[in-house]
């Protein structure tokens, strides 16, 4: 009896287990679930579908994708950088993980570095040193613009055979505008130094117009080079962008979805006004 007993118990275990298991999701529906919680900035809650999906399904396909958004999620979440950081390198460390989101993880890594060395952890200045090593030319560049930001000019100074290899061979205006912005921070009389090729090329421009509710001719009407646009914009306290959330406008989204969809018009309606902005 007692035998009898104790195999009805184990199979009955062994159905229950069965069934929890048919009723867990799939990888994908994890996945999915995820990217609609990280499109509604739910960070924490996506984080969470993301750890199930890496726990439950390490052999997937969709590891390394999960990977990446655990990541973002994290770097979204105050106090949680260095947890990003160290996320954020073992997905460039697999061999599936894709070229770009390679690129765009190496960035938020010197970002989030450039973040906790600021709150005093300075150790992490060594992480966007070593991205001046990087074999993307784009990281490299955005790791001495970035240390040119940094305080203690000595170490600010180590970004510039980068910031000179930029003005020496690229073309790209803005790319140079910000470069001669990054030398200047660190060292004006440095920019004597370097041998700055001037090329004829046409910047990027931000075209902004205004047009009341019924009007074919623009009530505001602005032109300015992107870079110098990215600029202004990116040194607006945060507590004043906050009032523009609070209104229903974004610019730090609305600066990277234009960088997405450049040819095409952004606009933005309210009751009395359309805003059309694009880059040409």
């Amino acid at each position: 009896m007692r035998k009898t007993k104790t195999a009805l118990a184990l199979l009955v275990m062994a159905f229950s287990f069965l069934q929890v298991y048919a009723q867990a999701p799939s990888d994908k529906e994890l996945l999915q679930e995820a990217k609609i919680l990280i499109f509604d900035k739910k960070w924490e809650q996506a984080q969470q579908k993301l750890d199930d999906l890496l726990v439950r399904y390490s052999d997937s396909p969709l590891y390394s994708r999960a990977l990446f958004y655990k990541g973002k999620c994290l770097s979204e979440q105050e106090g949680e950088e260095r947890k990003a950081i160290e996320v954020y390198k073992q997905y460039k460390g697999r061999k599936d993980a894709d070229k770009n989101l390679i690129q765009e993880s190496e960035i938020k890594i010197i970002d989030l570095s450039f973040d906790l060395y600021e709150q005093g952890r300075t150790s992490y200045i060594d992480e966007i040193e070593q991205s001046l090593r990087s074999r993307d030319k784009a990281v490299r560049y955005y790791a001495a613009i970035k240390l040119s930001k940094v305080s203690d000019k000595s170490t600010a100074r180590k970004g510039l055979p980068v910031l000179k290899d930029i003005l020496e061979r690229e073309k790209d205006t803005e790319l140079r505008d910000l470069a001669k912005l990054a030398v200047l921070r660190i060292d004006p009389d440095e920019l004597e130094n370097i041998q700055d090729h001037e090329y004829e090329t046409r910047p990027r421009m931000l075209c902004i117009r205004i047009y009341d509710r019924g009007e074919e001719e623009a009530s505001f009407s602005l032109n300015i080079p992107w870079a110098l646009a990215d600029l202004a914009l990116s040194s607006i306290p945060e507590e004043d962008k906050q009032k523009m959330r609070d209104e229903g406008y974004d610019l730090d989204d609305i600066m990277k979805e234009l960088t997405k969809i450049k040819g095409n018009i952004l606009e933005i309606k309210s009751e009395d006004s359309l805003i059309k902005i694009w880059i040409e």
